[in-house]
C-alpha cells in the first residue's frame, strides 16, 4: 500500500532535511532550495502492515496562496514543519493548514517544530506549543540534525493514515 505525504512549511524550515534524515538517516549542513517538488519514498511496517510512504517535499514559500493544488491532490496526509528559531514560520504553518484543509478536507497531519538541538535559540515558546496541543494536533519537537523525533513523527502519521483508510 502506498500513501502520499506532503511536506509543507515556510522557506528553509527543514523539510528536505527531515525527509533526508527519515529516508537515509543522513543530515547535511549544506542548504539546498527545493524547486517545485522532490519525491522520496520509504517502505515501513506499521502494526504489521506494510506501507510505502511517498514523501512529496514541496518548495517552501511564505506566499501560501501560490501553493499548487495539483501537488496536494491525492495526499493521504501531510506534515507541517515549523522552524523553532523563527516564530513567523508557525504563522505560515497555521495558514498552510487552513489552506490544505480547505482544499482536501480533514485528512491526517502532524506538526513538527524542527531544530530542537538549538532549543535555547527558539522563538516559538511553550504557550504557542500548548495552543497547538489544545487544538488536538499531533505535535512533535524534533531535529533533522540529530534525528530526535523524526521517526516517531512519520510512524505516527503513517498509523493515523492507515487507521483512517479502514
Amino acid at each position: 500500500m502506498q500513501k502520499k505525504v506532503c511536506m509543507l512549511g515556510g522557506f528553509a524550515v527543514g523539510k528536505t532535511s527531515l525527509v533526508r534524515r527519515f529516508v537515509t538517516s543522513l543530515f547535511s549542513e549544506q542548504y539546498h532550495t527545493t524547486i517545485g517538488v522532490s519525491v522520496e519514498k520509504k517502505a515501513l511496517s506499521v502494526d504489521g502492515e506494510d506501507v510505502t510512504l511517498m514523501l512529496w517535499d514541496l518548495y517552501g514559500d511564505d506566499e501560501f496562496q501560490r501553493i499548487r493544488e495539483s501537488y496536494l491532490r491525492g495526499s493521504s496526509g501531510y506534515i507541517l514543519v515549523v522552524d523553532g528559531t523563527r516564530k513567523e514560520t508557525l504563522a505560515t504553518a497555521l495558514t498552510l493548514q487552513q489552506t490544505v484543509e480547505g482544499l482536501l478536507g480533514p485528512i491526517p497531519f502532524a506538526v513538527i517544530v524542527n531544530k530542537s538541538d538549538v532549543r535555547a535559540e527558539w522563538e516559538v515558546d511553550d504557550a504557542a506549543l500548548d495552543e497547538l496541543r489544545q487544538r488536538g494536533w499531533s505535535l512533535f519537537l524534533g531535529s533533522a540534525k540529530t534525528g530526535d523525533g523524526v521517526e516517531p513523527l512519520f510512524l505516527t502519521l503513517a498509523d493515523r493514515m492507515l487507521r483512517q483508510a479502514v
